[in-house]
């Protein structure tokens, strides 16, 4: 960066070799230093996140195994990989609980390797997308194992799209078979697709269920291995899309350590531990997190359902070392907990990995209460992956922080201007520099790119001690009467208000101003609070301008499947009752 002096040993030769060999001259060895520079720094990453992964007892060098993952590795990429490694050096384990039971890592494995077989014989292979809608549960697993070990695309749907949208992604991405739980059958009429649907779960038995997963599964048993596909699998993830058609951000296997040391290096995952996941596995955070506890050889505990009672219930039974949630499964949890006092045992908690959406400081100092200093909150995104973690050291001392960048990462702010915005407290759109960012939109676009560096689509600050803080997404900004106004301040202020459980704030249409500030509050159980009292709690804390105009109550805020508000559907909330 502009007048920073940079350390590397071959730069500062550059620039005593200017004054002897010229300009032309030394600005070759200069772009060769960067070079160099660039690729050692690379080389350094590996080598750490090869030592994390030793830490962690992801990687072993039994001469044993070494052998046999390396060649599952080489064969089937980073996705078909882990489930067969896993079976070879934790193969009795316990690999997954959901609600039909329990399956070992052998029988997960033994349960990929027959449904590729079957699905090899209907034609999928390196050329083919699966689309996948399904809730949290083992179908999920077994299909992802068995299309990645042919190679194909793996499209992951999300439980709230509408029938349209879904439409128009499986028309756009080009589905050639979907595997779908049963509920969603419905909104899948009118999808014509050439290897047709396999159903992945049924509640009930269904009369005419057609083809099944577990029919499949059976079926493949004794065929012989498909070979190995002539390239990986690659993922697509999908945008939110709470209107319009959500957008594809495709990610292809990646052959580098540094993601999943980076990770490491923050989190302390341990191998052949228990994992509960909560969000959903067709999300960023459930997916990555899902890969994770396969590759390390611990169990994982799932249910299709969030019930914050049923994980509490979970966590007292089986103990488990992590728990992964999104902001408002931890806030219901935290809620059960607080009106349940001792009920539930959560001592075996190292770990309670929160990401998704903003993590409110009032919400970190509840957890820690309840909890205890066990919180990491991961900031990243769909396009970026990830960018940054706070430690619960780091919660400790700045709650509601998103932490610091990994080895390997750059996050770096640039103004509206893409010039770089620094010093402690000012606000700058948020980019981020890593390994394994995605590819562009399936449909085109991308994400704005500046040195090299990606887009969040937020804003942000450094504080003085170099932590990250969120403010918001760079469109959410409310600009009313010349004063710019952050949702995220009065939301973090609302929820330190006894009365209440969450607020949400939207900008709303002013004839006057532009933009109004509108707050949507949702109360705790006898929580009582009026209109002005909102206001006037606003007041005593923040500046005048910052005041909602609007006050409404709501049972309960609209939230998509990973627990981000939808605040597209607040704002016709407010011109359905108050207008503009």
């Amino acid at each position: 960066m502009p007048g920073e002096r940079n350390e590397d040993p071959r730069v500062r030769a550059y620039e005593r070799a200017q004054t002897v060999i010229g300009t032309e001259r030394a600005r070759t060895l200069r772009d060769a230093s960067l070079r160099a520079a660039a690729l050692t720094r690379r080389g350094l990453s590996e080598a750490r996140a090869l030592t994390v992964l030793r830490q962690a007892g992801m990687i072993d060098l039994n001469p044993a195994t070494a052998g046999a993952e390396l060649r599952a590795f080489s064969e089937l990429g980073q996705l078909g990989a882990p489930v067969k490694i896993a079976a070879l050096k934790h193969g009795h384990r316990i690999g997954l609980i959901d609600e039909l039971g329990s399956l070992s890592f052998a029988e997960l494995n033994a349960r990929a390797e027959s449904l590729a077989a079957t699905l090899a014989r209907r034609g999928i292979d390196h050329s083919s997308c699966v689309g996948i809608l399904c809730r949290n549960h083992r179908g999920f697993l077994d299909i992802t194992f068995a299309g990645a070990r042919l190679g194909a695309r793996l499209l992951y749907l999300n439980t709230d799209f509408s029938g349209p949208q879904l439409r128009d992604v499986c028309a756009r991405e080009g589905v050639s078979l979907l595997v779908h739980d049963e509920e969603y059958a419905e909104v899948l009429e009118g999808i014509d697709l050439p290897q047709g649907r396999v159903l992945a779960w049924s509640d009930q038995p269904a009369a005419d269920p057609g083809d099944t997963l577990e029919d499949l599964i059976r079926a493949g048993q004794g065929l012989p291995t498909p070979p190995p596909p002539r390239r990986h699998a690659k993922v697509v993830l999908l945008t939110s899309g709470t209107t319009g058609t959500p957008k594809g951000a495709p990610r292809s296997s990646s052959r580098s350590l540094a993601p999943v040391g980076a990770m490491l290096s923050k989190v302390p995952y341990r191998a052949e531990e228990v994992t509960y996941l909560a969000p959903p596995m067709f999300h960023g955070v459930g997916y990555s997190q899902m890969l994770l506890s396969v590759s390390l050889g611990c169990t994982l505990i799932t249910e299709r359902r969030f019930d914050a009672e049923r994980v509490l219930a979970a966590i007292t039974a089986h103990h488990p070392t992590a728990l992964v949630v999104v902001p408002v499964m931890l806030r219901r949890i935290l809620g059960v907990l607080e009106r349940s006092l001792n009920r539930y045992d959560l001592s075996s908690l190292r770990i309670v990995f929160v990401s998704g959406s903003a993590l409110e400081p009032e919400l970190v100092r509840r957890a820690q209460v309840s909890i205890g200093h066990v919180l990491y909150n991961f900031y990243g995104s769909t396009e970026v992956a990830y960018a940054t973690f706070a430690t619960p050291a780091d919660l400790a001392a700045a709650p509601g922080c998103a932490g610091r960048p990994p080895f390997g990462t750059i996050v770096r702010l640039y103004d509206a201007d893409d010039r770089p915005v620094r010093g402690a407290g000012r606000v700058g759109r948020i980019f981020v520099g890593n390994s394994f960012q995605f590819e562009g939109y399936t449909g085109g676009g991308h994400k704005d790119v500046i040195d090299g560096l990606m887009s969040t689509g937020d804003l942000g600050h450094f504080d003085v001690d170099g932590r990250l803080w969120v403010d918001g997404r760079d469109d959410d900004m409310i600009v009313s009467g010349g004063e710019n106004l952050f949702p995220g301040e009065i939301e973090e202020l609302l929820a330190t208000h006894p009365a209440v459980e969450e607020a949400a704030a939207v900008g709303v249409e002013d004839p006057e101003y532009g933009k109004r500030l509108a707050v949507f509050v949702v109360l705790r159980p006898e929580g009582q609070i009026s209109e002005d009292g909102v206001r006037a709690f606003v007041k005593a804390n923040l500046a005048r301008f910052k005041v909602p105009r609007d006050v409404i109550f709501l049972g309960e805020l609209p939230r998509n499947p990973t627990g981000k508000v939808l605040k597209r559907r607040l704002r016709e909330l407010h011109d359905e009752r108050i207008g503009g």
